[in-house]
């Protein structure tokens, strides 16, 4: 495989969505979002992100791996492979942290799994978009989802998470501080996939 993996997680309103298409078109990656990104992702999306219907919490652990192997199978590996190179909001991380170290589920259960649904596929590089708890609470909208409907409490847990796994990782992590300016947030992202992958960000790819 040939082009690279970049996927960008953070907690709810950090802005990661903005910065995600941004370089995704920057670098004339493919840009492709979790939960979604095929036909049957994003029926499961409609699924997992609904407040009104209940799962269990292997339920949304399974459903969201299911996702993601639809995603890698039919739209991530065959650009790589092309050398293409693909940008997703969120990714593997997501569920290690959010149906991992939020709800309680054995952590390196959820990453078995996760690491089933993707074949093995990791990131080259993951950006985290990072938010204190308070300051992503005051951005949501008026319609959150399942997972922006949580306690404070959760948010935290999901934000000690990401903080966790970039800090083992620091060679496939970049850790952006998302609470300055759009232009600020951006050149730190910009930084980060220069310094990383050395990608120019000026020379788009067809």
């Amino acid at each position: 495989m040939t082009g690279f993996l970049i996927a960008f997680e953070g907690g709810d309103a950090s802005g990661k969505t903005t910065q995600a298409r941004r370089i995704s078109e920057l670098i004339g990656a493919v840009f492709t979002r979790e939960p979604g990104g095929t036909e049957v992702g994003e029926s499961l999306r409609e699924l997992l992100l609904s407040p009104e219907i209940p799962l269990a919490f292997r339920t949304e652990a399974l459903l969201m791996a299911a996702s993601r192997a639809q995603l890698v199978e039919e739209v991530i590996r065959p650009n790589l492979e092309t050398g293409r190179h693909v940008v997703s909001d969120r990714f593997l991380a997501s569920s290690i942290v959010y149906q991992g170290y939020a709800t309680g589920l054995p952590v390196d259960e959820v990453r078995g799994l996760s690491i089933f649904a993707t074949n093995g596929l990791l990131p080259d590089l993951t950006i985290l978009i990072d938010l204190p708890v308070e300051l992503s609470i005051r951005r949501r909208t008026d319609m959150p989802d399942r997972f922006e409907s949580e306690a404070i409490e959760f948010h935290e847990k999901v934000r000690e998470g990401y903080l966790s796994l970039a800090e083992n990782s620091p060679e496939r992590w970049a850790v952006i501080d998302g609470s300055g300016s759009l232009d600020e947030v951006s050149s730190l992202v910009d930084e980060a996939v220069v310094n990383h992958l050395g990608l120019s960000l000026n020379e788009p790819r067809s």
